[in-house]
């Protein structure tokens, strides 16, 4: 079990989370999120009209996930088995590969500090926002052509702080445990969370499987992320670890996502500034509450920083499940 379990998960988990960190996700046109975006829009047309839509919406989760967790699973053992009949042991450096590639796709940390990066630089000049308005509105929802400087900086550290856990260790986390077809299913989820979850005329319904699916897997993952967020703030020279306990534990509640206040707290209270508040979406003004002490403004720093947390607490949850198997394989 422990031979299976480090072949076909573990070496997998840490060679995708390294291409990740070395190279970013290497998005295109057939990458696998793409490709699960387009499913998801095809059965959308097919079950939208629906006089029921919330059953509809129950039917369009559960053949998303199950079309996004056998096809890649199939194709692995298609490839290994094909592998196999030269030798066993190409065969199972073939699912081993293949797993790891997947892996590294499913993983967005690369990308998110790269894309957050580019309006670090975007701020450098601050006689002219539109760069970096430009930049922020590639990684958020919110309307950004009236941010001032500090909304950029905020909105940026935001993003960051809950995408650790969506983008990040939540996939980790689903791939520790079972493996290719556990961090399939997760991006499935996430993915037509993020297409079709919302709470507005057109998805109240349809999109009420999705969102709540979302919400369940990603319990667990949101709130070890903001702890592993605060023991980042804890070995980071410039953050208060201690701050970031206390307001992961008062402030992750605040958000009206029961998940992603969990990054956001963590982070506030490591940076001791404040975060989420008011903000714009297609128009609307919405009334968030802020998270976070406001000890002192956001400034240009801060993103960066994100970003160095945000590599932290995914070093800590791999050297947790390096850990974790290394206690049970002696056993």
């Amino acid at each position: 079990m422990a031979h299976y379990y480090l072949i076909y998960i573990l070496i997998p988990l840490l060679a995708g989370a390294l291409l990740d960190f070395l190279f970013g996700d290497p998005l295109g046109r057939f990458h696998p999120v793409v490709l699960i975006g387009r499913l998801i829009s095809r059965v959308e047309q097919h079950y939208y009209r629906a006089q029921n839509r919330r059953k509809a919406g129950i039917k369009t989760v559960v053949i998303v996930c199950v079309f996004s967790v056998l096809i890649p699973a199939a194709l692995i053992a298609g490839l290994s088995a094909a592998a196999g009949l030269f030798s066993s042991t190409a065969g199972r450096i073939v699912c081993c590969t293949a797993s790891a590639l997947l892996c590294w796709q499913m993983l967005a940390g690369g990308s998110l500090e790269k894309e957050s990066m580019k309006v670090y630089d975007a701020l450098w000049d601050r006689t002219d926002l539109s760069p970096a308005r430009e930049a922020v509105s590639m990684i958020v929802g919110r309307d950004t052509k009236a941010l001032d400087e500090p909304g950029i900086i905020r909105a940026a550290v935001e993003t960051v702080a809950e995408n650790t856990s969506d983008g990040v260790i939540a996939p980790m986390l689903f791939m520790a445990v079972l493996g290719i077809p556990g961090i399939m299913l997760y991006k499935a989820v996430n993915t037509m969370d993020s297409m079709i979850g919302y709470k507005n005329e057109k998805y109240l319904d349809f999109g009420w499987a999705a969102a709540r699916t979302d919400d369940v897997l990603n319990f667990l993952p949101a709130r070890i992320s903001g702890l592993a967020l605060v023991l980042g703030a804890f070995l980071h020279r410039e953050c208060d670890g201690r701050h970031a306990m206390a307001v992961f534990r008062s402030d992750r509640r605040k958000s009206s996502s029961p998940n992603a206040g969990c990054g956001e707290a963590a982070v506030a209270g490591a940076l001791h500034v404040q975060l989420m508040g008011p903000a714009s979406y297609f128009g609307v003004r919405q009334e968030k509450p802020f998270i976070g002490m406001d000890d002192r403004p956001v400034e240009r720093e801060d993103i960066r920083i994100a970003g160095d947390l945000m590599y932290m607490a995914s070093g800590i949850t791999l050297l947790a499940v390096t850990g974790i198997f290394l206690i049970f394989s002696a056993f």
